[in-house]
């Protein structure tokens, strides 16, 4: 399983990822198949460290099943939306609004995760889940925590 580690030291940013041959789940494992792939999950690495440095942690009592905390950590943060919020700040103009469909509801995490990232980088973002659309905009969603 790859193991996604996030060191920040004030201006400087590591990113490593280890992998145990010893067990392999796919479902769990980082999709690495996309052509920008290296560039998203550097993306994600910068947001995560800038957004921890202003509070963030990930939630990970929505990951349901028995695995130990580090690993909870890292399912959280390879959800697609945040890989999806990626590659849109990579590709789009900066103050551009940056919109995202999936099929499933957002987890809490991820809908904490948006609004801090719309208030810290100052972008527009919309998600458009299972059931509603969320509009994110200074650190504010249009459900108002209501999902």
């Amino acid at each position: 399983m790859g193991r996604f580690q996030l060191i920040c030291t004030g201006d400087s940013l590591m990113v490593t990822v280890q992998y145990n041959n010893s067990y392999k789940d796919d479902k769990n494992e980082a999709d690495k198949s996309h052509k920008h792939a290296d560039d998203i999950y550097g993306k994600l690495a910068e947001v995560v460290c800038k957004l921890k440095q202003v509070g963030y942690a990930p939630n990970t009592s929505v990951v349901l099943i028995d695995v130990d905390e580090d690993e909870k950590k890292d399912m959280v943060l390879l959800h697609s939306e945040k890989l999806a919020l990626c590659y849109g700040l990579l590709r789009s103009n900066n103050g551009s609004p940056i919109h995202i469909i999936k099929n499933l509801w957002i987890c809490e995490d991820c809908h904490n995760f948006m609004k801090l990232e719309s208030k810290v980088f100052e972008r527009e973002i919309v998600v458009r889940d299972r059931t509603r659309f969320h509009h994110y905009r200074d650190g504010l969603c249009s459900c108002k925590d209501y999902w």
